[in-house]
């Protein structure tokens, strides 16, 4: 997010020395001198905060405190104010204003208050916009994060599969959520209204195997480390294949984390089943093949288990990105799940470096965390975002082309 500081002032002198003051500390200063200049500014999705005097000609700080929580409510505004104005200063500190500062203000003093407002901004415009898409139609959208292109194919083949009506095969690495992604292909398709049940191959007799299969119709039966199905519990469910085929019934997803052809080559998995199920096969990539999507899911996943806690999401700095770029994780979503969790209770921090990656690839795994994390901040807005990490352009962009990063992947 662009940090752009909306600063009301009728002072014209005291408005230009505090909009020099947020320039140094790398923040965007959107001068005004009164509450009509200010007012046009004050929308539900400015990406930033308010700091105003109180004390002004016409319609003062309260009135436009009183204005931005109509709009906004979760718009911090900061109000600076004279010796006599504390009472007021409390007062509207009780109506929802965020902080207050006596003038004249130390500059650090200023710029700390705005960076704490900026990173509550930061948290609750993401959480918004996670909302936002869980409230769409869209569930492969809603449901698997990430901006990477990996990502983006992965929701591809999601919504393909789920429109061809086939059965289907979900394969991944360990952790990788391949019953998530599983119910994700259900939601997109025609069935979504339909039971989905989940079941363990493992130990599935045939004749359980048949009464799930009748109550999931017209649904979907979603069947987890197909490889350890029994036999002659195989044999079962290609009839069932079959006679869902014919009569539009139950749908198969099945899941593995086995390379399923070498089971059919030793016997362990019927050749008929193998080639039924790939036919319509989805991939979930392992975190370790599109790094730049882990500060993504981890803000995710720590935004969710702050929320299930009833506590504030902790500040997830530039640092903590580091450490977590740093790791290959091997354990995948399911292990970065874990460390959010973990984080988000304030356990312990977010991880440490794998040191079975090279000194020049965590370096790298940073690098490219820290120009996915300007582009996020800046909205996708390159020349914003080199301006951020002091880049010069050309720099900024060849290190862009280097990973493969698209700006406008972030807006």
């Amino acid at each position: 997010m662009i940090r752009r500081v909306l600063l009301v002032d009728d002072d014209t002198a005291v408005r230009d020395a505090l909009c020099q003051s947020l320039e140094l500390a790398d923040m965007q200063a959107l001068p005004a001198g009164s509450f009509i200049e200010a007012k046009d500014h004050i929308a539900p999705g400015f990406a930033g905060v308010v700091v105003s005097d109180l004390r002004m000609p016409g319609r003062d700080g309260f009135h436009l405190l009183e204005y931005a929580r109509g709009v906004d409510p979760d718009l911090p505004v900061i109000l600076l104010t004279g010796e006599g104005d504390i009472p007021m200063a409390v007062r509207a500190m009780a109506a929802g204003a965020f902080d207050f500062l006596e003038k004249p203000c130390a500059p650090g003093d200023l710029t700390a208050v705005i960076e704490r407002a900026l990173r509550t901004r930061t948290l609750v415009l993401e959480n918004r916009r996670l909302k936002a898409q869980l409230e769409t139609g869209d569930a492969a959208a809603r449901l698997i994060f990430g901006n990477s292109a990996l990502a983006g194919d992965l929701r591809a083949t999601v919504r393909a599969a789920a429109k061809a009506g086939t059965d289907v095969l979900v394969t991944g690495a360990p952790g990788t959520g391949i019953s998530k992604i599983a119910e994700v292909v259900h939601l997109c398709s025609p069935r979504a209204k339909g039971p989905f049940e989940k079941r363990a191959s493992a130990g599935l007799t045939r004749d359980l195997l048949s009464e799930i299969w009748q109550a999931c119709a017209p649904g979907t039966l979603f069947l987890d480390d197909i490889g350890a199905l029994p036999m002659d519990t195989q044999l079962a469910l290609i009839d069932a294949l079959e006679r869902s085929q014919a009569g539009g019934g139950t749908r198969l997803i099945a899941g593995s984390t086995q390379a399923l052809d070498a089971m059919v080559a030793t016997g362990g998995l019927s050749a008929e089943l193998f080639y039924r199920l790939q036919v319509v096969t989805v991939r979930i990539p392992a975190l370790s093949e599109r790094p730049e999507d882990i500060p993504v899911l981890f803000r995710h996943y720590v935004a969710q288990a702050s929320e299930q806690a009833g506590l504030r999401p902790p500040e997830i700095t530039p640092e903590v990105v580091a450490g977590l770029m740093a790791q290959d994780w091997p354990g995948n979503a399911r292990a970065l799940m874990s460390a959010a969790m973990r984080f988000a209770l304030g356990l312990r921090e977010a991880g440490t470096p794998d040191t079975r990656l090279g000194l020049s690839e965590q370096l790298a795994q940073v690098e490219q965390s820290l120009l996915s994390e300007a582009l996020r901040r800046c909205d996708g807005q390159a020349s914003a975002a080199a301006e951020a990490l002091k880049l010069p352009r050309k720099t900024f962009y060849d290190k862009l082309a280097k990973y493969g990063l698209k700006p406008e992947s972030f807006r």
